[in-house]
């Protein structure tokens, strides 16, 4: 299967699946999805590819999704519960980034395993430390421009429930530009040469245009079903 496929079947698993969390699992299920994406994010952001003609590394759609979550948590339980999501999603990347160190330290009986290990997580610790970092600025400034959005399209038209759409992609493309930005140099500046640092700041930026206008979809789904739980209690 091409790359191009692959990256769009991820954004339908990834964004249905943070769907079929919160109908299953409600805000639970959006919280263990938020710090699921980020370590497996950190993972994949090693790996680089080409796609749709662009070098891009992977994880992309997976950190878009941790914004698609803080976005609904916003939405549906306000300001504090979506900051609350960053900082467990930060705590679990600590525990992934301590655990990933240690499995490093362990003789394995293959030592082609530990070889292979090794060229995945001896470049993690700078890729999650930046990613620690980059996420909790970029996270805070969502949940802020969400709120901030929010109030001024409600002064303007005068109902909270309008303009969502609005809310949702103005808050996470301003976000997710400076998390572009601060994270493709900090995890790789001196690893990578400056014209290829800059077309992953290019094509991932690209790909967060897409992802961020196609979780839309999905916030909407969230918000629907967050209604129709709060009719069944009435």
């Amino acid at each position: 299967m091409s790359n191009e496929f692959l990256l769009c079947l991820s954004v339908v698993v990834i964004y249905g699946g943070i769907v079929l969390a919160y109908g299953f699992f409600k805000t639970k299920g959006l919280l263990v999805f938020a710090v699921l994406a980020t370590v497996l994010a950190n993972i994949e952001v090693v790996l680089l590819i080409k796609a749709f003609g662009m070098e891009q590394t992977l994880g992309n759609v997976l950190f878009a999704s941790t914004f698609l979550i803080t976005d609904a948590l916003s939405e549906i339980r306000g300001k504090r519960i979506a900051q609350e999501s960053i900082k467990l999603t930060i705590f679990g990347s600590v525990v992934f980034l301590m655990a990933s160190q240690m499995w490093l330290l362990y003789t394995l009986q293959d030592a082609s395993l530990h070889t292979a290990m090794a060229q995945i997580f001896s470049q993690t610790p700078r890729i999650v430390i930046v990613s620690l970092i980059v996420f909790a600025i970029a996270s805070y400034v969502d949940v802020w421009l969400y709120h901030w959005w929010w109030k001024l399209s409600t002064k303007i038209w005068g109902r909270r429930e309008r303009f969502l759409w609005l809310r949702n992609n103005a808050s996470t493309l301003l976000s997710q530009l400076l998390n572009t930005i601060l994270f493709s140099f900090g995890a790789f500046y001196g690893v990578l040469e400056i014209d290829v640092i800059m077309q992953i700041i290019f094509s991932s930026y690209v790909i967060f245009i897409f992802t961020s206008l196609l979780d839309t979809p999905a916030l909407y789904l969230i918000v629907y079903l967050s209604k129709r739980n709060k009719q069944r209690l009435r």
